[in-house]
């Protein structure tokens, strides 16, 4: 078979991006007219690349004959050679060869096009030769999408940097296009695509907004698409807020909370020794199951899920929010944004309720009126499940029959959080889990008491929360649990640091099952 060089390795390997190949993008717009992929181009360049050494071959192929070493030629005819990169030669001399192993052949001389001096090459050869041809029809040759799997390392980064030094070309989500062929997308437009997104008060699709747009009628939709988006992320009044799809909204209709974690949110890290919690204590807190239980690593997070189940503790409660957490964050959209926009499906109404996954922080906003419209308490259980939209996710409770039961009750008495067993005035018709709920009677005092604790040291927090909550035990023992929820209503913690703390201190003494007392030496709190 005639050799190809594109057929090679060595070829492909750290091969620049050459002005023709520029020229050939150029082509492969104009005639498509769409966006496309850095692989796609990459495919393109490749197939442009052996298009032109076929076109090579064929033009070199008809200046002369075949050269082969089987071959008998005369003086005055011109050769191709393709062991030379298909260079021409006429021969010009002509004598008698032979070597003891092969016998006798001919020997022919060949003047080179820019060559002042002559070469010999053998002829009427008897002997089987590699530069004897036996298939001259391609046939067998690697197809370029093979050519771009086998040998195209590389290739991809390399167009991108020479297509972003080129001002022709423009960008947007990944895909490439023609600036000449972008739609003219002018003020106008973006200021019905503002107002279309003011009227829909959530974030809407580019197609959605090309519906009241006038583009060209014979543009295909994929460049109006291309050419919309890229218009419209030039715009700061604009934001893309989708995952795996655009979706844009306008950037003073994104609530705060999805830029800025709500106060009840925020934690500053404080160090402990992980090494105090035994094994009671790591299963309650994967019970708890809180957002800032630190993770080995991102395989730590739970492979693909259809529902999960979550336990609702006071800042989520308090700000609208559920937790992304190992169990939960396989359910909604990822994103390397800031934060993405999702579809919460009420499970009892099915209706949509808007949401922000902020992933940066890992919890999800919109809730608020939700919880308060279903009377969900602190410790409620939270199911959320997949949908058939996958920037749609549902949640809803798990019910039970209603009741009013006696539960932990928060408030401030002089600068103090003080807890009284209380009967709750509204019902609750939902499953809870019995070591978390609680409640606050007045949120102003225990926003005040929350500003005043949160830069106290955790120990000094505990020792002041504890003994309220254990008077409203008869054994004055208090579940671990409860304390981690308790605590939280006045400084944002996971339970590994509360968790640490009562295994470190001689002040708390455990007695099996999570509870906690203190110790008998500390009845009256002393030192630490």
């Amino acid at each position: 078979m005639l050799p190809r060089k594109t057929q090679t390795a060595e070829y492909w390997k750290g091969i620049k991006i050459e002005e023709h190949d520029i020229e050939n993008l150029y082509e492969f717009f104009l005639e498509e007219e769409l966006p496309c992929t850095a692989f796609s181009l990459s495919l393109a360049l490749v197939k442009g690349r052996c298009e032109r050494e076929e076109a090579f071959i064929k033009e070199r192929l008809s200046q002369g004959t075949l050269f082969q070493p089987r071959g008998s030629y005369k003086i005055g005819e011109k050769l191709v050679f393709p062991a030379l990169d298909y260079s021409i030669g006429i021969v010009v001399g002509e004598r008698k060869g032979y070597n003891p192993k092969y016998g006798e052949f001919n020997v022919i001389e060949v003047r080179f096009e820019g060559e002042e001096g002559k070469r010999e090459f053998a002829s009427e050869f008897p002997n089987p030769h590699k530069l004897n041809i036996e298939e001259v029809v391609p046939s067998g040759l690697l197809s370029p999408e093979e050519i771009l799997s086998l040998y195209g390392e590389g290739l991809q980064e390399r167009l991108v940097e020479r297509l972003r030094e080129s001002e022709d070309f423009v960008e947007f989500g990944g895909e490439w296009f023609l600036k000449g062929l972008l739609a003219d997308v002018r003020i106008g437009h973006l200021n019905i695509a503002e107002a279309m997104l003011d009227l829909a008060g959530k974030p809407l699709r580019t197609e959605e907004l090309l519906e009241e747009l006038e583009l060209p009628a014979d543009m295909k939709m994929e460049a109006k698409v291309f050419s919309l988006n890229y218009a419209i992320v030039g715009d700061e009044r604009f934001e893309d807020v989708g995952s795996g799809q655009v979706l844009w909204f306008l950037r003073r209709l994104i609530p705060k909370e999805a830029s800025h974690p709500p106060r009840f949110l925020v934690y500053k890290p404080e160090p402990y020794e992980r090494d105090y919690l035994d094994e009671e204590m790591l299963r309650l807190e994967e019970e708890i199951d809180d957002e800032l239980v630190e993770r080995a690593s991102e395989e730590d997070v739970g492979a693909e899920v259809k529902s999960a189940t979550i336990v609702l503790n006071y800042p989520h409660r308090r700000s609208g929010t559920i937790p992304l957490t190992a169990k939960t964050k396989s359910l909604f959209p990822k994103g390397g944004k800031r934060y993405t926009y999702v579809n919460l499906l009420d499970g009892r109404t099915g209706k949509s309720i808007p949401g922000w996954v902020v992933h940066r922080h890992d919890y999800v906003y919109g809730l608020l009126d939700w919880y308060e419209k279903n009377n969900v308490p602190v410790g409620a259980y939270i199911r959320l499940f997949r949908t058939d939209e996958p920037m749609k996710v549902g949640v809803d409770l798990i019910t039970r029959r209603k009741e009013r039961p006696w539960i932990r009750v928060a408030k401030e008495v002089e600068g103090r959080l003080v807890f009284e067993m209380q009967k709750r005035k509204s019902p609750i018709s939902c499953e809870y889990d019995d070591f978390i709920i609680l409640e606050e009677e007045d949120p102003s005092g225990i926003n005040e008491l929350r500003m005043g604790m949160e830069g106290r040291p955790l120990f000094d927090v505990m020792r002041e929360v504890f003994p309220e909550l254990a008077k409203l035990d008869p054994r004055g023992i208090v579940h671990a649990k409860t304390l981690y929820s308790a605590i939280n209503l006045v400084r944002r913690s996971p339970p590994g640091p509360i968790f640490a703390e009562l295994a470190s201190r001689d002040f708390f003494s455990p007695v099996g099952g999570g509870y906690w007392r203190i110790s008998d030496e500390k009845k009256e709190v002393g030192e630490a």
